[in-house]
């Protein structure tokens, strides 16, 4: 009796994936979260610096201009989410590093800014005033203890 061959493999063709093909992991949601800060944080009319490679602590340097003294730089750290769990998002504004969670350091970043993506809004934390974890709720239920921080651009602008 003659073995059955079964049919070739395909490979998967070459060229660019299909969106189902390139699946929304962590980083590429990451990474879409901070082209939409950066549009954002210009359309506010901030300059925007992004350093190269991804060794410092902080994503962006935003550039903020009429100060009495003279432009400032504020070093920032994005971080977004899009689960809302029991009516808010949970977002830990710290770093991981071979399993260990270390928060951000006054030395290292100025501001946490967190995305909430389902909302496209920002909440705006000075590093001084963030707290180890956050609860935000969204757009449509403003009642939380951080809504005084929902799109604070003014904290990184000259007093008027």
């Amino acid at each position: 009796m003659r073995k059955r061959s079964s049919p070739p493999r395909r490979l998967p063709a070459p060229g660019p994936k299909t969106a189902r093909q390139q699946e929304l992991n962590t980083k590429r949601l990451g990474e879409l979260s901070e082209l939409a800060f950066a549009y954002k944080a210009a359309s506010e009319g901030f300059g925007i610096a992004k350093p190269y490679g991804d060794s410092e602590r902080f994503d962006f340097i935003l550039i903020s201009r009429g100060w009495p003294e003279g432009d400032k730089l504020w070093r920032v750290q994005i971080k977004c989410t899009a689960s809302l769990i029991n009516g808010v998002y949970h977002v830990s504004p710290a770093r991981h590093s071979c399993g260990s969670v270390i928060p951000y350091l006054p030395t290292e970043i100025d501001f946490v800014i967190v995305h909430i993506i389902p909302d496209d809004s920002y909440f705006i934390f000075p590093i001084r005033e963030t707290p180890t974890c956050l609860a935000l709720r969204p757009k449509a239920h403003p009642r939380g203890i951080h809504e005084p921080n929902r799109e604070a651009w003014d904290l990184m602008r000259p007093p008027k």
